[in-house]
């Protein structure tokens, strides 16, 4: 679970109960990332409409994998092995392709693409290392760099996104202390023509 208090499917009311009715997954199961956020709901909220937005919206034009790829590099950065755990899983799901999947991976742990990943998706983790390493050294020529690449603003701005929150909720998991016990690991809202459906298959 995590180092502070949680409220619990079972034990939720009023707008947290309807907010968990929306985000639970199979056997009202909710993702403790989630239920971190049980004692501010508000948070909850913002948190879900954001994270549905970014990463699973059928108006992004880059492929789903490939924003799983950065999140899951992002989070192995920062070292955030909750999110490495759900997220390689999504990752492993969208590429069904077990042998591309675990090259990714261990290109991923090694910090290396050369062999797995074209060079406009590289630049697009590259820009994600930096966002995350060393943000306050980002310059508009790392912009032109992506744009060199083949990457349209519109995806500059998806991979700006996806970045910056995963950003987010590592912190979110990392500062307090948010494990995977009892959670169904790689479930995601997979209606991606739905912003407003949150349920977690």
């Amino acid at each position: 679970m995590s180092w502070i208090k949680e409220i619990s499917y079972e034990e939720a009311e009023g707008r947290l109960k309807k907010i968990y009715d929306r985000v639970k997954g199979p056997n009202n199961n909710i993702d403790n990332v989630l239920s971190v956020h049980s004692l501010r709901p508000h948070t909850l909220l913002g948190h879900m409409t954001l994270y549905k937005n970014v990463l699973h919206n059928s108006n992004n034009t880059l492929p789903k994998w490939y924003l799983e790829v950065l999140g899951t590099y992002v989070s192995a950065i920062n070292q955030c092995d909750y999110c490495v755990a759900h997220h390689s899983t999504g990752m492993r799901r969208l590429i069904a392709d077990e042998t591309r999947s675990e090259a990714i991976l261990e290109s991923i742990r090694q910090d290396r693409f050369d062999n797995v990943l074209t060079s406009k998706e590289i630049a697009g983790l590259d820009y994600a290392k930096k966002l995350t390493l060393d943000l306050h050294n980002i310059q508009e020529s790392d912009v032109s760099t992506l744009q060199a690449a083949g990457l349209n603003d519109g995806e500059i701005l998806e991979i700006n996104q996806v970045v910056s929150y995963f950003n987010y909720v590592n912190r979110t998991v990392l500062g307090l202390g948010v494990n995977t016990l009892g959670d169904v690991i790689g479930l995601s809202p997979n209606d991606s023509d739905n912003p407003d459906d949150w349920s977690h298959q």
